[in-house]
């Protein structure tokens, strides 16, 4: 099976990388049929291990390989590199504004059911684009044999996006229940939010593949976006643990685990 995987294009390794993190989130929304609510520390501990592999993901397999090609390139590479973390990062703050935009008129009283359905998934979903992209650079880097961009980085990269894909389809999924709808709708509309990673994966590979000129600023892109969403998400709200502490080391651990990836084994 992981020879069949190896020897796969980027473009259709990055497909199934992405499919594996839609599952998560499908996994995430299929709680709705076992439970009314998550132990809190439990989710809180694995989005602290998520948000330490992704800080590390987005060095080692993202901004350091981004580096080596600029400067192969002849490129200003900390313009460059600088250009793309913040576009990437700026991206998610777009896209989490129209997530609160659409919270708020979700959440208005004289909104309907079908309505308010709609605006949550959709916006889950706008939020899921820069992360399957990401997934998508990563593995389409692979073409240039860079150092730092390995399969074993990049399938770590995949599975620091996966885990945080767990709460992300139990807050689709949950809510919708509370407002009425079967199990098995809310379970649908839960991994629906999903399935635009996969696509948004093939973009990016196939962008990075065509236009090798534009491969640096998209792997810091794709580094960005994930700092943003460790530093805005992941990291605070495991931060509201009462045992905050223990969730510091959650996410040390992470780290650790992914720099050994890279280093040891990449």
């Amino acid at each position: 099976m992981l020879n069949f995987f190896i020897n796969l294009s980027p473009v259709l390794q990055a497909f199934f990388a992405c499919i594996f993190t839609w599952s998560i989130t499908a996994l995430g929304a299929s709680i709705v049929f076992f439970f009314k609510k998550v132990n809190k520390t439990l989710m809180d501990a694995l989005l602290g291990f998520a948000a330490g592999v992704m800080v590390a993901a987005s060095f080692f397999s993202l901004i350091s390989p981004a580096l080596e090609m600029a400067n192969e390139l002849n490129m200003i590479s900390w313009l460059i590199i600088s250009l793309g973390f913040l576009s990437g990062g700026v991206l998610l703050f777009i896209s989490d504004k129209i997530y609160d935009y659409l919270d708020k008129k979700r959440k208005k009283e004289n909104s309907s059911k079908a309505k308010r359905c709609f605006m949550l998934i959709s916006s889950i979903t706008i939020h899921n684009i820069p992360e399957g992209m990401a997934v998508g650079v990563a593995f389409g880097s692979l073409a240039y044999s860079l150092t730092g961009s390995t399969l074993t980085s990049a399938l770590t990269l995949a599975l620091g996006i996966g885990l945080q894909n767990f709460p992300e389809g139990s807050a689709v999924s949950l809510p919708l229940r509370r407002e009425g709808y079967t199990r098995g709708k809310a379970f649908f509309f839960g991994q629906l939010s999903g399935i635009v990673e996969p696509i948004a994966a093939i973009i990016g590979a196939l962008l990075v593949l065509k236009v090798q000129i534009i491969l640096p600023f998209l792997l810091a892109f794709a580094a960005g976006a994930m700092i943003y969403v460790v530093v805005e998400e992941l990291i605070p709200e495991s931060q509201t643990n009462k045992k905050k502490d223990l969730m510091a080391l959650f996410t040390i651990l992470g780290f650790m685990v992914m720099m050994i990836l890279d280093i040891a084994l990449g």
